[in-house]
């Protein structure tokens, strides 16, 4: 049977076994939709990666991203680990993905990877009942932080609610059935917790993750979030360090700097490094 060559990396983190694992899998040009789907099944890690011939030769590289359940438009931890995977591979110290949600360059200086989100963040207006936010993750309002919880979206979309301290955090867990009742409120699937020293957390349960251990494209969008509650500097760029993944033993980090002109938001950029982990080939599903 045909088989593709695949690689896996851990993303968001300098030392192996931490941060987010991802499988890269080459050579994607004839998979269908289903056969990619099934591979990332195979593999059940939170994304994997499909690298495709570029349709403009001026680009590195199509690229589809899959959770073990769905494909999506566009993900950080896959872009960051596939753009240091092809830098190295073909020697290049920029990168630009063609991805579904748009073109993402990607520059790579000494092992890290820095992209600009291809979608700048938006506020979606979605009010969120703080009493129903807590109970649905096993925590009392007064737990809830001093931000106002909000859905915002760039590319993926997302519920972020605020914490109030790491104790709080580390609590935090989906629970039934005022998870479901909130997620249908906010008509979507993930929630995104923060820290005011930004420790975070991402639940999306119902989309195949349980919890991710790194996530890039709500790392970004967290930037809406922050300029919503006047966290961001208005005429600035505003840069942090991300932790998340710790309460499931592999912790990451993700560097975030946003970029503010008279209190819009103009661009995003997420930075982080991966380490390989492993490879082989994997046989090519039925059609």
């Amino acid at each position: 049977m045909p088989t593709l060559d695949f690689t896996t990396y851990d993303v968001f983190t300098q030392r192996p076994f931490s941060g987010n694992p991802l499988a890269i899998v080459e050579g994607a040009d004839d998979l269908s939709t289903a056969q990619m789907q099934t591979i990332a099944r195979e593999f059940n890690l939170s994304e994997t990666i499909f690298v495709q011939t570029a349709d403009d030769t001026a680009n590195t590289a199509k690229v589809r991203i899959f959770f073990p359940t769905a494909e999506i438009p566009f993900a950080g931890h896959p872009t960051i680990g596939c753009a240091l995977h092809l830098a190295k591979k073909r020697g290049l110290d920029h990168v630009v993905l063609e991805e579904v949600a748009g073109l993402v360059p990607v520059t790579i200086t000494n092992d890290t990877a820095q992209f600009t989100a291809p979608v700048v963040p938006f506020d979606c207006n979605i009010a969120v009942n703080p009493e129903l936010a807590a109970s649905a993750l096993g925590l009392t309002t007064t737990q809830l932080g001093p931000h106002t919880a909000g859905v915002h979206e760039g590319g993926p979309r997302f519920l972020y609610i605020p914490v109030v301290n790491e104790a709080a955090l580390q609590q935090a867990r989906p629970l039934q059935p005022a998870w479901d009742q909130l997620m249908q409120a906010c008509q979507l699937d993930s929630a995104y917790l923060y820290t005011p020293s930004f420790n975070a957390r991402m639940f999306s349960p119902t989309a195949g993750i349980p919890e991710d251990p790194a996530t890039g494209s709500a790392s970004a969008i967290l930037a809406s979030q922050l300029l919503q509650n006047g966290a961001l500097d208005k005429d600035s760029t505003t840069k942090l360090q991300l932790t998340q993944g710790v309460s499931m033993g592999r912790p990451s980090e993700i560097y975030f700097e946003a970029d503010v002109a008279s209190g819009v938001l103009t661009a995003v950029r997420i930075a982080g490094s991966a380490v390989p982990i492993s490879q082989g080939q994997i046989t090519v599903p039925s059609a």
